[in-house]
């Protein structure tokens, strides 16, 4: 039989599966799902796609059903097992926190001890109340848990926060914050298909870095050069160029996307002209 190839789990519905097809899409792996199906093969390289509920795909992937996964690393520690994470993909950031009622006067979570607690990640909430040597009552859900606490459920939970707008509309605060989580495309560690499994990487790691960047182009007079450089130094150094003028130069150098309109702002101050921003889509650093 011949050996099947290399598997990759993406999310199947939610914010998170269009994040992830977008990036791939961006990457040059492309595949088209078919309505309902479990399948899609990726158009360039030997690879397929299956989609699965992200909570699955950290064990799935451990045990060898997909060789590798997009989830996130909140449900790679729920999960407890033991994967190579081979890329952060710069999408999915949240932080998982201890929550109660804005009413409630509690200055920290050793205040909740014998309170029922209600959440989806139950392994790293008991490890957390562990670490503070508080004995709680967990009430596991697989849903929603916010209005547990109205339902009288729990006197408190513990969830994903993204912008705490879901929190405010329940009446809710964060008491404390357990972790930072993103997603990652994650690997098994028997690892079959290692070239393709690293050209898929290499791949989705030039759209991640391009992300942060973005490339500027500037006009800046010869005897001002040096200390443009100094505000712009570039990923290893800037691009340099002779205009018709010889006491002008242009200059093409890449900037961190956060930092594009202060520095833009630094170069006008200096002297700097035509100064113009393009998003990078792709690269190799």
């Amino acid at each position: 039989m011949a050996e099947l190839p290399l598997r990759i789990a993406i999310p199947s519905k939610g914010r998170l599966s269009e994040q992830a097809n977008d990036l791939f899409a961006q990457a040059g792996l492309s595949f088209r799902r078919q309505e309902r199906s479990l399948f899609a093969r990726i158009a360039e390289v030997p690879a397929e796609v299956i989609f699965l509920r992200a909570e699955d795909i950290p064990v799935l992937c451990a045990e060898g059903a997909v060789d590798m996964g997009v989830t996130g690393s909140d449900l790679i520690t729920e999960a407890g097992v033991d994967l190579q994470q081979r890329l952060a993909l710069g999408i999915g950031r949240c932080r998982l926190a201890v929550c109660v009622p804005d009413s409630a006067n509690l200055s920290g979570p050793t205040e909740l001890r014998g309170a029922r607690i209600a959440t989806s990640f139950p392994r790293i909430t008991e490890d957390y109340f562990r670490q503070h040597g508080v004995d709680v009552h967990l009430v596991s859900l697989s849903g929603s848990v916010e209005i547990m606490i109205s339902l009288g459920v729990a006197e408190a939970i513990v969830d994903l926060v993204e912008t705490g707008s879901t929190l405010a509309a329940n009446r809710l605060r964060v008491l404390d914050e357990i972790g930072q989580y993103e997603t990652w495309l994650v690997q098994n560690r028997r690892g079959r298909h290692t070239s393709v499994a690293d050209r898929i990487v290499r791949r989705l790691e030039g759209v991640v870095i391009a992300r942060g960047w973005s490339l500027l182009e500037y006009n800046i007079p010869r005897e001002k050069l040096s200390e443009a450089e100094k505000i712009a130094p570039g990923f290893n150094s800037p691009t340099v160029n002779s205009l018709e003028d010889p006491a002008w130069c242009a200059v093409q150098v890449m900037v961190r996307r956060k930092d594009v309109i202060a520095v833009m702002e630094k170069l006008e101050s200096l002297g700097a002209s035509a100064i113009l921003e393009t998003q990078i889509t792709n690269c190799r650093l």
